[in-house]
């Protein structure tokens, strides 16, 4: 276990290193949040008005949850860039034959995109309270958004590892963002999911983005919906993706 942790903290420290003095990978994760949460609440705040939607909260705040969940998604999306990175270079096989504990590589990198994202989250945080946002969720309400943003971080974290562990290579980037922007998209974004029609509404039905995003948005308004869901949707997905990415961490060391 010592040996695990070693090697976690060497990967999250130079993986932290290299991501805040590599603008290609830090600002990307922050301006995109950014510029959805001012395109959003800012240009379709007028959508908080249409007959049946029901909202304990401003627009601004309905819309932050999908933000701050995207922003968490986001910031597991390009700690896997830099996996891919660390291949092109060559870092990362050094690091699969130095090495004792390699699925400690896998912790380290999860370390490094939850740091980083902690950072684009407060930005994301403070710039929607400066824009208005209504918070009526308590401090323990408050947590389980957090709670379930760190599950998504940590599920995108893992399925970009599994990409990058297979493909080695940052020509796989789009295979990192597309099942990422689907899953969040073909969630009830704008509306809630009751005002969604025709088949979006049963795509959204059954996609677990919406239960986690409908937790976050009972949370900050403080009247809780689908919380155990939610965090049991989360940690399925979390178990999931560790698998995916371990077997892909099996496969990059048969091909050291």
């Amino acid at each position: 276990m010592s040996g695990t942790l070693s090697v976690a903290r060497a990967v999250a420290r130079r993986s932290l290193i290299h991501a805040l003095t590599n603008p290609a990978l830090l600002v990307p994760s922050i301006i995109f949040p950014l510029v959805f949460l001012i395109g959003f609440a800012g240009g379709l705040s007028a959508v908080g008005n249409v007959p049946g939607f029901k909202f304990h909260g401003n627009y601004t705040a309905f819309v932050f949850v999908f933000v701050f969940l995207q922003s968490a998604a986001f910031g597991g999306v390009f700690t896997g860039f830099g996996i891919a990175a660390d291949f092109e270079s060559g870092f990362a096989r050094r690091m699969l034959l130095a090495s004792p504990h390699r699925s400690g590589m896998l912790l380290g990198y999860a370390i490094a995109g939850l740091v980083r994202w902690c950072l684009t989250a407060a930005l994301v945080t403070v710039a929607s309270l400066v824009a208005g946002m209504q918070v009526h969720g308590s401090g323990v309400q408050l947590v389980g958004l957090v709670g379930v943003a760190l599950l998504v971080n940590i599920t995108a974290t893992l399925f970009g590892a599994g990409v990058s562990l297979r493909t080695k290579t940052l020509q796989a980037g789009p295979l990192m963002q597309i099942p990422i922007f689907v899953g969040l998209f073909l969630a009830p974004v704008y509306v809630p999911l009751k005002l969604l029609n025709g088949w979006i509404n049963t795509v959204a039905s059954y996609n677990p983005v919406t239960a986690l995003i409908t937790a976050g948005r009972g949370f900050i308004s403080g009247a809780p919906e689908k919380s155990l869901i939610a965090f049991a949707c989360g940690t399925a997905l979390v178990a999931l993706m560790s698998v995916y990415a371990l077997r892909g961490l099996r496969r990059a060391e048969r091909g050291l």
